[in-house]
């Protein structure tokens, strides 16, 4: 039968990298969009205030990164409970996941979401199996370049993982400052405060990190470099190369490319004289030379 209508859930992708905020109801997920978007998401002490997925910006080191406010996972979210399919599929469109977590609670908290999410093929904070498999008629050959589980092996086979980062945000830090220094040493793991306002710059610069966004400023020739409108590259998002760098400005300029010329960390010198397969690194400034 025809579906019933309901509000829309999946957002147009916008900015340079995409955020989800992931978690259980009522952790601190909607206080946390608008404090650091400004971006209204209504936030209550009960449970399910959010009902769909509300967009937010954050404007960071002259970049645009979209943050979504999902809603509140519950356990058996990968079966469908709770709109969870709905929220896991956004998920998957993320560049960073946030798994927001109130630091009063048990760990068990942490454990459940990572079990639901990997339900469904999502793998944090994990790197693809080198694992390299050719298949023919009657038997298949199957080359592991590193020591390989059963489950590393059928996520192969599969072909449908995503591999995502995940940074987990222990919200509510109001608890003993021995609890709080436990949560904080785990790796992956930021503890903040949204009622306190406490590292919330730690946990934007900690997004950044985890994101690699690459600002490449323009040198036309003759002229100073445009330091208001960078280029943003990741090796996630198509790749940090001066090809990929050329691809941005324009389809054409690859083909038009004599050479470049780079200032910045990842020259040897100032400028360096580089071709296409150049890899440029944060900040640095790049001049295109034409073919005549």
């Amino acid at each position: 039968g025809a579906s019933g209508g309901g509000e829309g859930f999946e957002v147009t992708k916008y900015g340079h990298g995409r955020v989800a905020l992931i978690g259980f109801p009522s952790v601190g997920k909607s206080t946390l969009l608008t404090m650091l978007t400004g971006t209204h998401s209504e936030a209550a002490s009960y449970e399910f205030t959010t009902l769909t997925c509300i967009p937010g910006v954050i404007h960071y080191n002259d970049t645009k990164i979209q943050l979504l406010d999902l809603p509140g996972i519950i356990e058996g979210a990968s079966e469908g409970k709770g709109r969870g399919r709905q929220v896991i599929a956004v998920a998957k469109s993320s560049d960073l996941v946030l798994m927001v977590l109130d630091a009063s609670k048990s760990e068990g908290h942490r454990q459940i979401l990572t079990k639901e999410l990997e339900a469904v093929g999502l793998r944090l904070n994990k790197k693809p199996p080198q694992i390299l498999h050719e298949y023919k008629i009657h038997n298949a050959e199957v080359l592991f370049r590193e020591n390989a589980t059963v489950d590393d092996f059928i996520d192969v086979i599969e072909g449908n993982r995503k591999y995502i980062k995940c940074v987990y945000v222990y919200n509510k830090i109001d608890v003993g400052i021995d609890d709080v220094d436990r949560l904080a040493r785990q790796p992956n793991s930021i503890v903040i405060s949204c009622n306190l306002k406490l590292n919330l710059d730690r946990l934007l610069a900690r997004m950044w990190d985890e994101m690699g966004l690459v600002r490449v400023y323009s040198k036309p020739q003759g002229q100073q470099p445009d330091f208001d409108e960078p280029f943003v590259l990741s090796s996630d998002r198509g790749g940090c190369t001066v090809e990929d760098f050329c691809n941005h400005v324009h389809r054409t300029l690859v083909k038009d490319m004599k050479y470049a010329l780079v200032w910045g960390t990842s020259a040897r010198h100032n400028p360096q004289n580089c071709g296409l397969s150049q890899h440029l690194e944060d900040e640095d400034v790049v001049q295109v030379v034409k073919k005549k």
